[in-house]
């Protein structure tokens, strides 16, 4: 008979692994739905073909959106040249059910060249990051864009409500302990 045992015990160490993060996200300066809203942007924007420009564009988006702009910042980094191949793979099967598009085949050992290309280049080098997106041709951008903005209004939504609930829920634990620590010091 299996026991639950194992899961408790892998679930308490992504809980103790997220724990720096989730006390540095909650020590920013706003409020849970501004901090929440970042994420949720930063997300969807992680998930569009933009890489090059895209840490430019959280700050600039959550700036118009008064929106936090470091928790924007974070989830950027979901796309990197490890990741680039499988996202960008996925985001274009998406958009090839709407849109056709040269086989999924072909299109994944260009994202796979795409990874290679990024990693070689240096952070700032964003005039051939956004060349090495643009050359992948009309025929397969617009089955990615369309599958990247699917996929990125979703968990950019998910993310956003998670992390509103769970940022209203640490703020909340922690006025009650400071409200209780105050009485008790009168």
């Amino acid at each position: 008979m299996k026991t639950t045992q194992p899961k408790k015990k892998y679930r308490r160490n992504i809980y103790i692994r997220l724990r720096p993060v989730l006390r540095w996200i909650i020590k920013l300066r706003s409020s849970p739905r501004s901090i929440a809203g970042g994420l949720g942007l930063g997300t969807f924007i992680a998930f569009t073909p933009t890489m090059g420009v895209q840490l430019i564009l959280a700050v600039i988006v959550a700036t118009f959106f008064s929106l936090n702009r470091p928790a924007a910042m974070i989830p950027v980094w979901i796309t990197n040249p490890v990741t680039v191949a499988p996202i960008y793979t996925f985001n274009y099967w998406l958009g090839c059910r709407i849109w056709d598009g040269p086989p999924l085949s072909e299109v994944s050992i260009l994202f796979l060249d795409i990874g290679k290309t990024m990693a070689l280049l240096e952070f700032w080098d964003i005039q051939k990051q956004i060349l090495a997106v643009l050359q992948m041709g009309r025929e397969v951008l617009i089955p990615l864009l369309l599958g990247s903005l699917i996929i990125g209004a979703v968990t950019g939504a998910l993310v956003y409500g998670f992390s509103l609930n769970i940022l209203s829920i640490f703020l909340t634990r922690r006025s009650k302990k400071r409200l209780l620590s105050n009485r008790k010091i009168k």
